[in-house]
């Protein structure tokens, strides 16, 4: 047996870990939406009244709904470019879905004590933990060549680890900084949308793709 034939041997193929994160990604964004419904019976103002109470649970289902939505297309992006997964790929992968599939939890927390630092903390390190498994998996699929159908460039793999190490630090320092000047700590968040912005720029102007 050739080296190159011993090493396809302890190698898979991405599809089936591609299929399965699909799977998770989409089960985990309906389950966000799977509790905001109203009672049924309500007269005109108790209706109101209920319509009104759903705004932070609609809130917190969207900015969820965008961080799934950004981890997923991030995860996607990357096994663009993988041929052949290891141990540590599926490893990583698997844990990031688990990760992935708790979110909704967090969210719960989120839209009903908002106003709680704990539940803005739980939030956020749940983010955050998912941001540094995929920061982690980018690093390994980038440092293991062999792994990729064509060698990452070095500026797209800087672009891609920026955007993802500062979805990390952001939401990884609103954790604390909830315990200090409360729920108004979430307004950090905010910052995601010029950090996204600029880091789809470099991303794109270093892959020449619209991706």
């Amino acid at each position: 047996m050739t080296t190159s034939t011993a090493l396809d041997a302890r190698l898979g193929r991405p599809e089936r870990l591609t299929a399965l994160a699909d799977g998770v990604y989409a089960i985990a964004i309906t389950l966000l939406a799977i509790d905001i419904k109203l009672p049924d019976g309500l007269d005109p103002a108790e209706y109101r009244r209920q319509l009104h109470d759903l705004v932070p649970e609609v809130g917190a289902y969207a900015l969820s709904f965008v961080v799934l939505a950004a981890f997923w297309r991030d995860h996607h992006r990357l096994f663009l470019n993988v041929r052949r997964v290891d141990g540590l790929v599926i490893r990583l992968t698997l844990l990031g879905l688990g990760v992935a599939a708790l979110l909704p939890f967090p969210t719960s927390l989120i839209a009903e004590y908002g106003d709680e630092p704990s539940a803005v903390t739980i939030y956020s390190a749940a983010v955050a933990v998912l941001g540094s498994v995929q920061l982690t998996l980018l690093l390994v699929v980038w440092k293991r060549p062999w792994l990729q159908a064509e060698p990452l460039p070095d500026r797209l793999a800087h672009a891609y680890l920026t955007d993802l190490a500062a979805t990390v630090v952001i939401f990884a320092a609103t954790a604390p900084l909830s315990f200090l000047i409360g729920s108004r700590a979430v307004w950090g968040w905010l910052l995601m949308i010029p950090v996204k912005f600029l880091s789809g720029r470099w991303s794109r102007s270093a892959s020449g793709s619209t991706l």
